[in-house]
């Protein structure tokens, strides 16, 4: 039998060599269907940038005039936009764009210190806070047309307990106890003198009783007690019939000029500022001199001699406290202490702090503390008035029965005395003697005896404490430029 032609593995190996040859041919196929997959989406991504960029670069200009024409329009339907009482946008710079030549001449002799002063200096923006989710100016001032317009009110008659005040007088000697000898100015051992009177702590207690007349030591007790203001002067200051008012004693501190007042204000309002002779030679030293009609810039400038007290601190309670006894005709006050400037319209802050809420005195909520007893540790700690003065103090409150509430008639029962509002009543005006005659007693530190007279007067109920963002909005804050010299007893 003849043998086969071709062996028998030949077929299998030639079926094997097809079968590589396929596949190999069918991979790279597939690699280049891949390949040209991916260059073609590159290539879209490509075009697409590249016509983003031709489109930008055609038409950037038109990319930047639109939203800038878009924020013109809306700065401009703001402007257009009617102010209201609740706008925390509504400043006193309306009276620079709407009375130019009144600001003008408002600015015209500002002291040349003030452009060189921190940078609190001039600000008129407003204060605000949230409420309710809503972003509101802390004082609501009333529209500029409305404020233009304000009329003082002028009440002859006052309600309440007390119609008249009387003040005990060198005269008067019969409410003077023991044996005090008034040949001195000062009497050794206590601060009260010939211009505070003696008063003991029998008619320290008496002065609390609420009567139709109250009788009671305020101060100018005698013609040689000392604060001596020239004739001039006290003619000027009994015609005011609202004042705003200041001191520096001691040349501790610059004067700065009010800013934000209307023109209506200008005519009515009388700004005020005490110094001693102390700081009338540094003033003038920095060549801030009082001009021929007494004013430097809008205040008028009155030089105290003879200050009672060797306590420069106490001498800045008389005219912050005893307003009424140096502008007798005065209606209304409002006073500043002097590392402040006194930014707001002054009878658009009587409206908004008195007017509106049928008040007759108001003051500041105190920022950092509550309690009367708090204080008193605070002021020990800061070395404003040493342990033995505060512990007799707040040893005869806690005898008084001063409670350690911190709330008072619902409100913080501790208050900050930088800026004071008030109408001058009869009440009111006692209030004030009360007062001064308790920073004379014991410290000069006036936080902590306002609420202990506010406790034991009880009928003086119509006072607006108001919260610290409006004391804020109401003055720049400057502080101390300087240490105060202290008088040489």
């Amino acid at each position: 039998m003849a043998s086969p032609i071709f062996p028998s593995n030949i077929s299998s190996l030639s079926i094997s060599v097809a079968d590589d040859d396929d596949s190999d041919e069918l991979s790279r196929m597939r690699t280049r269907v891949r390949r040209k997959r991916k260059k073609h989406h590159h290539r879209v991504k490509n075009e697409l940038s590249q016509r983003i960029i031709r489109f930008v670069l055609k038409y950037w200009t038109l990319l930047i005039f639109l939203p800038a024409a878009g924020l013109l329009i809306y700065e401009a339907s703001k402007i257009g936009r009617k102010p209201s009482l609740d706008d925390a946008k509504v400043s006193e710079q309306v009276v620079a764009v709407r009375k130019p030549s009144f600001q003008a001449e408002l600015n015209k002799n500002i002291d040349d210190n003030n452009n060189k002063s921190g940078g609190n200096l001039n600000r008129l923006d407003p204060v605000t806070h949230i409420v309710g989710g809503v972003r509101e100016r802390c004082l609501k001032l009333l529209p500029y047309e409305e404020l233009q317009h304000l009329d003082i009110p002028n009440h002859d008659e006052f309600s309440g307990p007390v119609k008249n005040v009387v003040y005990i007088s060198e005269k008067d000697t019969r409410h003077i106890g023991g044996n005090i000898t008034l040949s001195g100015q000062r009497t050794e051992g206590t601060r009260f003198n010939l211009f505070t009177g003696h008063q003991t702590f029998d008619q320290r207690e008496r002065s609390f009783k609420v009567n139709e007349t109250a009788k009671l030591h305020c101060g100018f007790y005698s013609e040689n007690g000392g604060f001596k203001i020239s004739d001039e002067d006290r003619s000027y200051m009994q015609t005011c019939k609202v004042v705003v008012s200041t001191c520096a004693f001691g040349g501790g501190d610059d004067l700065h000029q009010p800013i934000g007042m209307l023109e209506a204000s200008h005519e009515k309002v009388c700004y005020v500022a005490f110094w001693d002779e102390i700081t009338l030679a540094a003033q003038e030293s920095q060549e801030h001199r009082i001009g021929e009609d007494h004013f430097i810039g809008k205040w008028r400038v009155v030089v105290v001699r003879d200050l009672p007290f060797a306590d420069q601190r106490l001498n800045g309670k008389i005219p912050k406290m005893l307003g009424h006894r140096l502008f007798p005709q005065a209606k209304y006050s409002i006073w500043v202490d002097s590392k402040s400037q006194f930014r707001r319209d002054p009878l658009g802050v009587l409206e908004a702090l008195l007017w509106r809420s049928n008040s007759v005195l108001a003051i500041s909520e105190h920022g950092a503390r509550s309690s009367v007893y708090d204080e008193a540790k605070a002021v020990v700690k800061k070395h404003k008035a040493t342990p033995e003065e505060v512990e007799v103090q707040i040893t005869q409150y806690r005898h008084d029965g001063l409670p350690e509430d911190k709330r008072l008639y619902g409100k913080k029962a501790l208050n900050e005395a930088s800026i004071i509002v008030r109408e001058h009543t009869p009440l009111t005006n006692l209030f004030m003697c009360l007062w001064f005659n308790e920073v004379v007693r014991f410290t000069s530190r006036d936080q902590m005896s306002f609420p202990y007279v506010l406790w034991r007067l009880k009928v003086l109920k119509d006072i607006h404490r108001f919260p610290v963002c409006i004391r804020k909005d109401l003055v720049n804050s400057m502080g101390h430029v300087r240490k105060a010299k202290p008088l040489i007893s």
